[in-house]
């Protein structure tokens, strides 16, 4: 799924949540960006994390 797609995806869960208010479409989409680029903030520090800890390995055999 790409970046757009998934950002759609958690702002219409977020318009659902909201009991179907209409027109916050934007603020709906902005705090979805934000979720959605947290979240790959997150997965990047994660996996970053780990490529480290490999190259440490192997450089300490």
């Amino acid at each position: 799924m790409n970046l757009q797609d998934e950002i759609t995806k958690v702002a219409y869960e977020i318009y659902e949540k909201s009991g179907w208010i209409e027109g916050r479409d934007l603020d709906n989409w902005l705090e979805a960006e934000r979720i959605v680029m947290e979240r790959l903030a997150k997965e990047k520090k994660k996996s970053g994390k780990k490529t480290a800890t490999k190259t440490r390995r192997k450089k300490t055999k």
